[in-house]
């Protein structure tokens, strides 16, 4: 993720990724997910600089963002913990493994620590099924979580 330094022109630089991307066919999830890359969340002043850069409603726009959770409103802490809740990993324990989670960091799903080490963020399948119970941090999968690996998970983020 690039973090813009303070100061910069959130709107214009938005406009620069819409008019750099609206020739793809499907322009808007691409525009959402490089803003997002580049601020660490979907700012909502962002949301009429796409919706006229693409003659979108902002409604429409809106209802994208709010639709797919993968957006986010407020910038992420500095690791993104992603648990799985499908329903193979919930058979494998990990009703039991976001509660360790949850109480280890303080924080609920959505949710980032105060100190802004790490956001944790519920996910409906990493394809890691055969590896139930599973997770991703910082886009890196880790299969088979356990009170052990949950301990690891936590000290990593906190570094």
């Amino acid at each position: 993720m690039k973090m813009q330094p303070s100061g910069i022109d959130i709107a214009a630089r938005a406009a620069s990724i819409v008019n750099e991307m609206r020739g793809m066919e499907g322009p808007l999830l691409p525009i959402l997910h490089s803003i997002q890359e580049e601020f660490g969340h979907v700012p909502q002043e962002v949301l009429p600089v796409i919706a006229t850069g693409l003659n979108l409603s902002r409604a429409d726009v809106h209802g994208v963002v709010s639709f797919y959770h993968d957006f986010r409103k407020v910038p992420a802490g500095r690791h993104v913990l992603k648990l799985c809740q499908a329903e193979s990993c919930q058979a494998m324990g990990s009703d039991a493994v976001a509660a360790a989670l949850k109480q280890k960091l303080g924080i609920g799903f959505h949710g980032t620590t105060k100190d802004g080490a790490v956001t944790l963020e519920p996910v409906y399948c990493l394809g890691l099924c055969a590896c139930s119970p599973a997770a991703m941090l910082d886009g890196e999968v880790i299969g088979r979580l356990d009170e052990d690996s949950i301990e690891e998970i936590v000290q990593e983020v906190r570094i």
